[in-house]
C-alpha cells in the first residue's frame, strides 16, 4: 500500500517534519510503500480560478505540480503535516491544497450523484498539526481545512496527532511519548491502508 506524506512547514526539520518523519518511519515498519512531497520545494502557481479544470479534471498551469497530482491519486493514504499559522495551514502547503481544485473537478465529473460523491474511493487522509499556543479553537482552522482537502481527494478524513505548546524549532524532541504517538499512527496508517 502506498502513504504518501506532505511536508507543509516551510521551515525545514522543523517539529512537524519531525513528527511526520516519525509517523512514516512507523509506516514503514509494517512495510507500507512511503514517499515524500515538501510543499516548501516546490515552484508552484497559485490557483487562477480559471474554471479550466472544470470540463476535464485537469489544471491548466504547467509548473511542478503537474508531477504532484498523479501521486496523490496513486496514495491509499495520505499524511498531511503542519505548523499552526494563523489558526491554518502556512501559504506554501495551501497553495498546494488549493491546487487540488483540479483533482476536486475530476471527482466531480466522475461521481455524478449525490450519493456516489457521499463514498469516499479513495483511501484515508490524516493532518498532524503543531502549534505553539494552547488555545481551545487552535486546530479548528486547519481541520476544516483538512477535511475539505481529503474530501475534494475523494479520501475520508481520518483525523490524526494534534499538539499544542510546542514552538522552538526541534521542542518536539523533548516530548518522546509525542514521538511515540506519531510512529503508532504510522503504524496504524500502514496496517489499515
Amino acid at each position: 500500500m502506498k502513504v504518501l506524506g506532505i511536508y507543509g512547514s516551510p521551515r525545514k526539520a522543523g517539529n512537524s517534519d519531525l513528527l511526520l518523519n516519525e509517523t512514516l518511519r512507523g509506516a514503514e515498519s509494517v512495510k507500507a510503500d512511503v514517499s515524500r512531497v515538501y510543499a516548501r520545494d516546490l515552484a508552484l502557481s497559485g490557483c487562477r480560478e480559471c474554471g479550466s479544470c472544470s470540463t476535464k479534471g485537469v489544471c491548466a498551469i504547467d509548473d511542478e505540480m503537474q508531477d504532484i497530482y498523479p501521486r496523490i491519486e496513486e496514495a491509499d493514504s495520505i499524511i498531511v503535516s503542519t505548523p499552526i499559522f494563523f489558526y491554518n495551514v502556512p501559504s506554501q502547503l495551501k497553495m498546494l491544497i488549493d491546487r487540488c481544485q483540479a483533482l476536486w473537478s475530476k471527482r466531480i465529473l466522475r461521481k455524478r450523484t449525490p450519493e456516489e460523491r457521499r463514498r469516499y474511493d479513495s483511501g484515508r487522509g490524516y493532518i498532524i498539526a503543531v502549534g505553539a499556543t494552547k488555545g481551545e479553537k487552535l486546530f479548528e482552522g486547519v481541520e476544516l481545512t483538512a477535511k475539505y482537502f481529503f474530501d475534494a481527494l475523494d479520501m475520508s478524513y481520518e483525523g490524526g496527532l494534534f499538539v499544542r505548546g510546542i514552538d522552538e524549532k526541534g521542542a518536539i524532541a523533548d516530548r518522546p511519548e509525542l514521538l511515540q504517538q506519531a510512529y503508532e499512527l504510522g503504524r496504524n496508517v500502514g496496517a489499515n491502508t
